[in-house]
């Protein structure tokens, strides 16, 4: 391959010519030059993308911090209400154990008085007996359960 050359001034210059040294043409290089500034470019962005200003890593330091803090209150709060469930199974439980054992007592006793015999001992025994119907005497008492005694009830 022959090289052209001309003078211009004092400069002596190759003529352009369309095929290159390495065999490309102009316009090839010119493309390849624009594909290594786009991928340096992109390269550019993506480190950009990459990294993180202050502000936003104080701002995720922050968010990290709170949903943490609300993560153990969270549990805190789970851990009080099963203690306080279990607490609440074992009064029941007490409570159960008590009314049982009330009424097996009231049965007891109920059971143990016998009205037969507590008629006997005061008839026989005491002396006691029925009132006759003109011993009986009825006050009217309000929607109370108990009536109050101001004076001693008059004899008749």
């Amino acid at each position: 391959m022959t090289k052209n050359y001309y003078v211009n001034g004092n400069t002596v210059r190759e003529l352009e010519s369309p095929v290159r040294r390495d065999g490309r043409s102009k316009e090839e290089l010119e493309e390849i030059k624009k594909r290594k500034r786009r991928r340096n470019a992109a390269r550019r962005n993506r480190q950009r993308a990459m990294e993180m200003s202050r502000s936003y890593v104080f701002f995720l330091t922050a968010c990290v911090c709170i949903v943490a803090v609300m993560a153990v209150m969270y549990v805190n709060m789970q851990s009080g209400l099963t203690s306080r469930m279990k607490n609440i199974a074992n009064l029941e439980e007490q409570l159960v154990d008590l009314r049982a054992d009330n009424d097996a007592r009231y049965k007891r006793a109920v059971t143990s008085v016998d009205l037969n015999y507590v008629r006997d001992v005061a008839v026989h025994k005491l002396g006691m007996s029925y009132p006759k119907k003109d011993q009986v005497k009825y006050y009217t008492v309000d929607n109370n359960n108990f009536m109050d005694q101001y004076r001693d009830i008059p004899e008749e």
